[in-house]
Parts: structure tokens; C-alpha cells; sequence
């Protein structure tokens, strides 16, 4: 499931000027096993249809992945193809932690004990030959900043599993190092949160989960938009 924010084309003179847009690439997971409920594809949407002034000339595509390596295999790299972003801001669920995690590094490992939603596994304890973990980058620190700013609880986190996530943040710095993917990519884990009928049950408290943790969201949205325009 893809979704695309089109951004217009300015007026010069009275003609359309055709302008390049700054472009997002934005991503979540679907359901997976043990974890029926994904919030991050609602944050997915949200942040692509977001109206801020300082996203108005920003070109926002949403896409959420199967939780499978097959999807991510062949979906990052179409993506990437395709849209060329200037920066990248993943999302993933961990439903254990009750935190927004921030993740600085991808570690060259992969579960043999936990199927992807199609049953499947990569067959090996690791997903390529050579180093054993690669890194985001410093900006990682500004957008733990940005989303602390909203009150919610945000850590940075060195570990960010063997599961889809961390293969998605391996390939994606991958990419990158490799010249298909923009240097700024961030990964962030979500704590889970209920969905709306669940929500209205157990209160305002729960409630308030799922808006802190859009305001978290967009904060980091504005964040790495404001660091893309520099780079």
C-alpha cells in the first residue's frame, strides 16, 4: 500500500514553472505475527497528508510494507527508483518497549526462530557478508530532540533487533552507502497503542497515546524536512 502527497507547480509570470520538490519517503509495516494491530501505518498516512506550512513544498510518499523480506527486497529498491527522496524516515513497531525508540544503528543479523507473515525466513544468521553493523548518523541525536520536545517519552537505542525492522534498516543504509538511498534515513520504533474502539474502553489516557504519539511523528517529519533542505 502506497500513498503519494503531489505537490503544485509554482506560477512565474504568469506561466506554470515546473518545481522540484523536496521529496520524503516515508514507511511503515502491516500486521505481523504476535502483533495483529500495527499503529505505524496510521502514522504513515498521517504524516503524508499532513498540511504544515513547512511541509507545503514537500513531496511526502507513504508506503507500508508486508512484513516479509521478500516485500522489503522488492519494494525499497522500486521505491527508491522511483521517487528519488531526499530523505528517508522509516517506522516500526515494538510492542514490548514502552518508549519511542530512535534507532542509530542496523546489525548484520536476522532471526532464524521468528517466520515473516508469510512463514518465510532468510535461511542464515546474518543478511550479507562483510561489517557487522552500520550506522545512521548524528542527526539521529536532533530528531530524538525534536521528538522529546512534544513531551513524549524518546530514547535513543542501539539494538534494533533481527526481526524486519532492522532487516529494513540494513538494507535501506545499504542503499545509501551504496549511492540508491539518501545518507539521511532514520529508523524509529513505536510503542503500541490502541486502536479507536479499544481506546474509547480503557479511557482518555490511551487516547492520549496515539495523539502524543502523532505529535511525535511530526515532529520528526519537520525535523528531517528541515535537515534535507540544508543538505
Amino acid at each position: 500500500m502506497a500513498y503519494w502527497m503531489p505537490v503544485c507547480a509554482g506560477m512565474t509570470t504568469g506561466k506554470f514553472r515546473q518545481v522540484k520538490p523536496l521529496r520524503i519517503l516515508i514507511t511503515g509495516f502491516g500486521s505481523f505475527p504476535g502483533a495483529p494491530y500495527n499503529p505505524t501505518p496510521e502514522l504513515v498516512e498521517r504524516l503524508t497528508h499532513l498540511r504544515r506550512p513547512a511541509l507545503a513544498d514537500v513531496a511526502r510518499i507513504g508506503h507500508v510494507f508486508p512484513v516479509t523480506y521478500q516485500a522489503v527486497d522488492h519494494a525499497l529498491p522500486d521505491l527508491l527508483r522511483r521517487h528519488r527522496p531526499d530523505a528517508l524516515l522509516m517506522f516500526g513497531l515494538a510492542a514490548r518497549t514502552p518508549c519511542v525508540r530512535i534507532e542509530t544503528r542496523a546489525r548484520n543479523a536476522v532471526t532464524m526462530l521468528w517466520p515473516d507473515a508469510n512463514g518465510g525466513t532468510r535461511g542464515g544468521r546474518t543478511i550479507a557478508s562483510g561489517a557487522d553493523d552500520m550506522h545512521f548518523g548524528p542527526h539521529t541525536l536532533r530528531l530524538l530532540r525534536a521528538a522529546r520536545a512534544t513531551r513524549i517519552d524518546a530514547r535513543l537505542s542501539h539494538d534494533a533487533g533481527r526481526y524486519l525492522c532492522n532487516y529494513l534498516c540494513w538494507r535501506a543504509l545499504e542503499a545509501a552507502r551504496d549511492g540508491r538511498a539518501p545518507r539521511l534515513a532514520a529508523f524509529v520504533h513505536v510503542p503500541l497503542v490502541a486502536r479507536a474502539p479499544a481506546m474509547q474502553r480503557r479511557g482518555a489516557s490511551r487516547r492520549a497515546a496515539l495523539v502524543h504519539l502523532m505529535a511525535a511523528g511530526e515532529a520528526m517529519l519537520l525535523q528531517i524536512t528541515a535537515l534535507a533542505r540544508k543538505n
